[in-house]
């Protein structure tokens, strides 16, 4: 298994200010989300840069407009080849939105035949992410909503899940056995990893009302082996950088804790 933090959690932060704060808690890499920092050309270079502080083992398609990015369409591929061009093994991108009117969007995904041939080349594995109900429309209102649609259209496609613990809590539906419905489909190579609770996604574990540590037991039990990316809301966190590192170490030595992960960490605090 990989233990990820998602750059997004401190997007409040300099990029590289997180990167460090990554690496020295011990996580494997980061996932960065494509904001306008990858704006233009320099997409890349920027990228490389932050490479060079810690790996980047995942990208998050961009779910806002960005400059030279294009439509949903362009930016999917778009994430893909820079994935590619980096060295960074897995992309996820969000389902389209009918209340946006993502339409040609979601009519082009269900012309794809093969994901992993098409967008990743083979080279990048390619993930949709399960999303939330939203408490001010009462409704999920995005594409694939059902479990067995969802599972069925990744089958059909050849593409991989990453699977949002928060968003699938939203749902208010049997988590756990959610959860395996998921994994049993055999497409599970990511998973983000926060609370829900009070119509709020992102929460540190144990501020919502999640069984967050079965999940994790669970995770050991069934040998999952892939991604698990600690996304969490900025506003979680403390607001001085010693008190965001220290909790960042916290939740790492929980994660281990409770998924009895061991890889050696590299970070200045591996004692």
């Amino acid at each position: 298994m990989k233990l990820i933090l998602s750059a997004g959690s401190l997007y409040t932060l300099p990029s590289t200010q997180v990167f460090e704060m990554a690496r020295v808690a011990g996580f494997d890499g980061l996932e960065v989300i494509i904001n306008h920092d990858f704006s233009g050309s320099q997409a890349l270079d920027h990228l490389q840069e932050l490479q060079k502080i810690h790996p980047v083992l995942s990208l998050h398609a961009p779910f806002f407009e960005i400059d030279g990015w294009g439509n949903k369409i362009d930016q999917l591929k778009r994430c893909a080849e820079l994935a590619l061009n980096a060295g960074v093994p897995l992309i996820n991108f969000h389902p389209p939105n009918w209340l946006h009117f993502e339409f040609k969007f979601w009519r082009w995904l269900k012309r794809i035949k093969d994901f992993q041939a098409e967008i990743g080349q083979n080279g990048v594995l390619i993930t949709i992410e399960n999303m939330p109900c939203l408490p001010q429309f009462k409704m999920n209102p995005y594409m694939l909503t059902k479990i067995e649609n969802m599972v069925r259209f990744m089958e059909e496609r050849n593409l991989y899940l990453t699977f949002d613990t928060a968003h699938c809590g939203s749902m208010h539906t049997d988590f756990l056995g959610d959860f395996h419905q998921f994994y049993d489909s055999g497409r599970m190579r990511n998973i983000h990893f926060s609370d829900y609770g009070n119509g709020q996604e992102h929460l540190f574990p144990g501020h919502g009302g999640l069984p967050l540590t079965r999940f994790l037991n669970h995770l050991r039990e069934t040998d999952y082996d892939q991604a698990l990316v600690l996304e969490l809301a900025p506003h979680e966190f403390p607001k001085e950088p010693e008190l965001i590192q220290e909790t960042l170490g916290e939740l790492y030595k929980y994660i281990c804790q409770e998924t009895r992960y061991s890889a050696p960490r590299t970070g200045d605090l591996a004692s």
